[in-house]
């Protein structure tokens, strides 16, 4: 039996690191092309970087100052911080509430809250652009609160599977000390539920930061725009495109993600494991 085991190992082995090289390759592209000057980028694409095309961080600089990167890296950072901190407090209360209550409204509003997730964006846009216009949510505040409704599909879900797993004994426990159902949330059943939250503030970061049409849609090119949007200022008249610039703020928006993700990595399969297991 260990001799036919091995066999099989290797080729597991194989397969993960096949799929690792799969998977890191365009990030390592784009970082050496950051370091190669425009011309070269589209000639020489899989080349490293040489003496004759090699320019430092010249493609930085440029790109930082040609699309005001700072200040979109402010604003991207402060609705991604606030929609996540917003999207993990309000749904985990929703979800452990659904959860929690069986009752009639509460089915059929976590029915509402999961078809969220299966209709399209794209269906929804316009409509959702001129009603936030008519509702003056076109500004970094404003497109928090959208975050929130598009967020609670996912995070619902996610925080409803995980309550499941919470013996209801520790809540009555918590009730009979005197403690009433908000004190019994916040002291008993949010430091529980702290695995998934990281799970699910990992998730819709990746997903608020990378967002490019909705912030396009309610914000638009202002002085509020976020780094995707940014981005779309290197594009130049007739399709042209400073490749170098490009790849550098492409690097740049994704060092963020990659240290927050590289932190919390550990919590975020703890807390789909016990939410799927359990739940």
């Amino acid at each position: 039996m260990e001799g036919t085991k091995k066999p099989a190992k290797v080729l597991i082995y194989i397969l993960l690191i096949v799929l690792s090289v799969l998977f890191i390759a365009p990030v390592a592209i784009i970082l050496m092309n950051s370091f190669k000057g425009r011309f070269f980028i589209s000639d020489n694409t899989f080349a490293f970087p040489n003496a004759s095309t090699f320019v430092g961080i010249d493609n930085y600089v440029n790109g930082i100052n040609k699309t005001d990167f700072l200040n979109a890296f402010k604003n991207s950072l402060f609705i991604t911080v606030c929609s996540v901190l917003v999207i993990v407090f309000f749904n985990s209360m929703a979800a452990w509430y659904i959860t929690r209550t069986k009752t009639a409204y509460s089915k059929i509003l976590y029915c509402l809250i999961i078809f969220s997730m299966v209709v399209p964006f794209q269906m929804v846009m316009f409509t959702m652009s001129k009603m936030a216009n008519m509702m003056h949510l076109d500004n970094p505040l404003g497109i928090i609160v959208i975050y929130l409704g598009y967020g609670a599909g996912l995070s619902v879900f996610m925080f409803g599977g995980f309550v499941k797993s919470i013996p209801l004994e520790i809540e009555e426990a918590a009730m009979i000390d005197g403690c009433n159902p908000i004190q019994t949330y916040f002291r008993v059943v949010f430091p529980i539920l702290k695995p998934i939250s990281i799970t699910v503030a990992i998730l819709e970061t990746m997903w608020i930061w990378n967002d490019y049409l909705l912030p396009y849609l309610v914000l638009g090119t202002s002085e509020h725009k976020t780094i995707p949007i940014a981005v779309q200022y290197l594009q130049g008249g007739y399709g042209s495109k400073d490749m170098g610039a490009l790849m550098a703020l492409l690097v740049l928006a994704i060092i963020p993600v990659v240290i927050f993700y590289a932190l919390c990595q550990k919590n975020i399969i703890k807390g789909i494991i016990t939410g799927a297991v359990k739940g």
